[in-house]
């Protein structure tokens, strides 16, 4: 590979004006720790409104191995990380967030075990006290769900901050779906993996750029990514209600030929049509969800427009 480092630090950005210095002081101290290991450092910057995008350009400007990609608008964290992916040219590549929650001293850890054979090296959170209580829970039950319908499980209480493999990256580079959900796609190519465990500091400054909507749009394009069971399911619960309906009919007709025919049941019967309409609704919604992204993948719109590129020959 032409021009290739040892390592590229992958950081994508969104309004983070406030955090972006201390990162930078954090990330220089950890690699001045090896320095055998020549590295860049791919600034993504998700379409900022504020300042970032000036402070990135002040670093590339004093440091070449600062790489910045602006893109045209926001298109999310999750472009982001592809974009720098695609654009990185590591044997190695680290995925870590601006707010230092992934602390960078981590890196290190990280090399020794890549070093050992690990092509992928994630961390694994052993504490989230940073969270709130809120996050915590649903982030339970989103893992909980996720590995119970997903044919490739995702390690507990892990995100994107990891370290890749050139071959990790070369074989992500290939997955080309428009709906891009980086843990699925991470731990779907598989390859040698093994889980550093840290503790995650609450975020050092700024505010965070998720909201509940948010999260919960991200949970339902990673179960939608990762498994049509939510559509298969639905074979075996419409099984077992035309099961149950012939059992019944046939149980009402030998009791109205035994005992005659004494008209009850309305109200039962309202229940039973009100629960099977909700049904259908249901399965409608979950069936629009996997048609939206299928119109989506048709579309064949790219992932991400970068608007300007720095420091990449």
């Amino acid at each position: 590979m032409l021009d290739a480092v040892d390592l590229s630090i992958i950081v994508p950005m969104y309004n983070e004006e406030d955090v972006v210095e201390f990162f930078f002081a954090r990330i220089r101290e950890v690699m001045s720790s090896v320095p055998f290991y020549k590295y860049e450092i791919v600034c993504v910057d998700d379409g900022s409104s504020d300042n970032t995008l000036d402070i990135l350009k002040k670093y590339a400007e004093d440091d070449k191995r600062v790489k910045v990609i602006s893109f045209s608008r926001n298109f999310h964290k999750e472009q982001a990380l592809y974009a720098g992916i695609e654009n990185c040219t590591g044997h190695a590549a680290v995925l870590i967030d601006v707010d230092l929650q992934d602390p960078p001293e981590l890196i290190l850890q990280f090399i020794e075990k890549w070093q050992e054979g690990y092509q992928v090296v994630y961390g694994e959170r052993q504490d989230r006290k940073s969270d709130g209580f809120i996050k915590r829970i649903t982030a339970l039950a989103f893992y909980k769900v996720y590995n119970l319908l997903s044919e490739y499980p995702i390690p507990y209480n892990t995100g994107d901050f990891r370290l890749i493999d050139r071959k990790v990256i070369e074989a992500v580079k290939r997955m080309k779906e428009k709906k891009l959900f980086m843990k699925g796609i991470l731990n779907w190519v598989g390859f040698k993996s093994i889980a550093v465990p840290y503790t995650r500091p609450k975020r050092i400054a700024g505010t965070t750029k998720w909201n509940y909507w948010k999260l919960w749009n991200f949970a339902l394009d990673g179960i939608v990514f990762s498994t049509t069971l939510p559509l298969r399911i639905w074979t075996y619960v419409g099984s077992f209600m035309a099961v149950s309906a012939l059992m019944y009919g046939s149980f009402i007709v030998l009791r109205t030929l035994l005992y005659g025919n004494d008209v009850p049941g309305y109200a039962s019967l309202l229940v039973f049509i009100l629960f099977l309409g909700g049904i259908q609704f249901l399965v409608l919604g979950i069936l629009g969800e996997y048609i939206a992204r299928i119109l989506t993948e048709v579309k064949d719109r790219p992932i991400y427009i970068i608007n300007e590129k720095i420091n990449f020959d």
